[in-house]
């Protein structure tokens, strides 16, 4: 996740002091024992059958999903592997009978707890369980309007269930956000749903780039194109800087492509010249901390059948089942050859992420768009919108990647022009 508002506000902070604030960072070894961002997909199920679903989740129960024991079982392994927080998903969460025993287990035991939902089920009696068990954070899907939003979830009238929950919460004083995938039939809703979300009083936009998984996998030829893609992130850096300037309470992140940090750079050079100039290289700086794509390092996944993956676009890709092992010993066991290189560092990588000159911010970008495309998990990344000139990229060579798993470029191989 690449969380525009922090750096937003960092420069909107030097802008008005004239020195570039030094966040704080955590120490060495107490940031060696924190384990990764959890995304549970506690069940399966849901009451919708959404277009760009990783899951392929439907309206009917699937078999062989962990028990409320085997759940607070696991639960018990997250904390000792430091596991910081929990992001409670689906399928619908919401449909899962003991739902909300094991959310109020996560609170009691001290994870940050974050809630992932359509938002059709959340009426208002709905809205004061999950008030009163006090979640951290609400996410709720929007593909658009109502009749974008609506043609995405296939079912007339989500789009004014969903809405209705995000005013529920919100009337509770609940941090509620709104999710929003882009794809080429829903970036016209992009602008309108920025101005929904200030309306609404949402605390949080996250734009989520479409991967190449699950139903996004078979609809990734109608993927946004890259132009598209730069202007979307125009609109969005431009009104995440606006708020920071303004100081309004309002987050804007990214996901599914970290290609997003280098970009940064550039709108900042093109949209604030002087900063740029000024504090360019503090930006940079953090950007690299940052340090772009998180799988199998920051942030796993364990599904309903408590399959653990590299994140939620690797559900065909398995590591172990918590109800075999602990959570700690699968994850930090670099014998699958993709863990390996998804720790490694640098991660070996080929083509235009090889030769790239930001590789140091973004890590190689989302590995499965790579492995989805070519079926080689460590190829170039054709979800990257950046341009060659922006990333030091000769159109007339190629990378090629040689040795183990913290190899380096070792030569350029010219390419023959057609």
């Amino acid at each position: 996740m690449f969380r525009i508002t922090q750096f937003m506000r960092e420069l909107a902070s030097a802008q008005a002091s004239g020195v570039y604030p030094a966040p704080a960072r955590r120490a060495g070894a107490a940031l060696s024992r924190r384990g990764p961002v959890v995304i549970w997909n506690l069940i399966r199920r849901c009451n919708l059958t959404c277009k760009h679903c990783y899951a392929q989740s439907a309206d009917h129960d699937y078999a062989g999903e962990l028990s409320t024991q085997e759940v607070f079982n696991a639960m018990d392994d997250l904390k000792a592997a430091g596991v910081p927080a929990l992001i409670l998903s689906g399928g619908e969460p919401l449909l899962r009978p003991d739902f909300f025993e094991i959310a109020q287990r996560a609170k009691d035991m001290g994870f940050h707890t974050s809630l992932s939902s359509n938002g059709t089920l959340i009426d208002e009696p709905m809205a004061d369980t999950i008030a009163a068990l006090g979640f951290d954070y609400v996410g709720i899907s929007l593909d658009g309007l109502k009749a974008t939003h609506d043609k995405f979830r296939r079912l007339d009238g989500a789009f004014d269930l969903s809405l209705a929950g995000v005013r529920f919460l919100h009337a509770r004083g609940i941090k509620v956000g709104l999710r929003y995938t882009m794809t080429a039939l829903n970036a016209h809703d992009f602008p309108p749903l920025l101005e929904l979300m200030r309306e609404e009083g949402a605390h949080k936009f996250y734009f989520s780039h479409l991967n190449y998984a699950g139903r996004g996998n078979i609809h990734r030829g109608k993927d946004a194109h890259h132009m598209a893609t730069r202007e979307a992130m125009d609109r969005l850096l431009d009104r995440a800087w606006d708020a920071a300037v303004q100081g309004l309470d309002e987050e804007y992140v990214t996901g599914n492509n970290d290609a997003d940090g280098p970009y940064l750079l550039h709108w900042l050079e093109k949209r604030e010249p002087e900063l740029h100039a000024r504090f360019g290289p503090d930006v940079r700086q953090r950007l690299v901390a940052w340090g772009g794509n998180s799988s199998g390092v920051n942030v796993a996944n364990i599904d309903n059948l408590g399959i653990v993956h590299p994140d939620t676009m690797w559900w065909h890709h398995a590591l172990g089942s918590v109800r075999e092992r602990k959570f700690a010993d699968i994850w930090q066991d670099t014998t699958d050859p993709l863990m390996a290189g998804l720790k490694a560092k640098p991660r070996s990588v080929s083509g235009r992420c090889a030769q790239c000159s930001q590789f140091d911010i973004c890590g190689g970008n989302t590995r499965v768009r790579a492995q989805q495309l070519t079926g080689d998990a460590w190829s170039e990344d054709p979800g990257c919108y950046l341009q060659d000139e922006e990333i030091g990229v000769q159109p007339s060579q190629a990378a090629v990647v040689l040795g183990g798993s913290s190899a380096k470029v070792i030569r350029l191989v010219e390419v023959a022009r057609a």
